[in-house]
Order: C-alpha cells, then structure tokens, then sequence
C-alpha cells in the first residue's frame, strides 16, 4: 500500500507560480504518476502524468504552463505550475496513472485569487 502525500498548494495571484511536491511512501520507479485536481462541484480530472521513462503529457487547459517531473532517488513527483489562473483553483493530488483508489491522499489546496 502506498502512501501519497502532497504539499506546496496556496493562495497566489492570477499570473503566479506554486510547486508541488509528492512524496510517496515506497518507490515509485516502476509507476506512471500523475497529478489530478478537483474544482469544487466538478469531477476530479487528470491534468498531468509522467511515465517511467520521462514522457509526460498534459490536459489541454494547462499546456504550456504546467510541468510535470520526478526523482525516484526521493520518491518524489512535481508538478511546477506557471502563469497561474483563477480556473486552476481546486484541490491537487498525486496517484499513480491510472488511479489506484486506496493511493488517494489529503491532496493540497490551491486558491488563485486577487
């Protein structure tokens, strides 16, 4: 059973950046990661996932702007969020690709607000 934590979310300005941080709780070398969010009243949607061997893809919305990496040494997945806008507000999680139900965690808020 792995567990995910996330971090990093917050309040920031329309046009800022955050970085999130996933820490797992076992290797994830042999997984495909991705990050997910949730908007209040809308489905929980995958916005970006990373292979194993470093392929990443992207949901149309944040291309360009978002980017997603991982360090195995560390258990870690990231994902750098650029150019930020109200519409990116929601909760952020962490899961491998496609979702294991039991890996949800508590997921990290981010607000984007003037």
């Amino acid at each position: 059973q792995l567990q995910l934590v996330q971090s990093g979310g917050g309040l920031v300005q329309p046009g800022g950046s955050l970085r999130l941080s996933c820490v797992a709780s076992g290797s994830i070398f042999s997984l495909s990661m991705g990050w997910y969010r949730q908007a209040p009243g809308k489905q929980r949607e995958l916005v970006a996932s990373i292979t194993t061997g470093g392929n990443t893809n992207y949901v149309d919305s944040v291309k360009g702007r978002f980017t997603i990496s991982r360090d195995n040494a560390k258990n870690t997945v990231y994902l750098q969020m650029n150019s930020l806008k109200p519409e990116d507000t929601a909760v952020y999680y962490c899961n491998r690709m496609p979702y294991y139900e039991s890996y949800w965690g508590q997921g990290t808020q981010v607000t984007v607000s003037s």
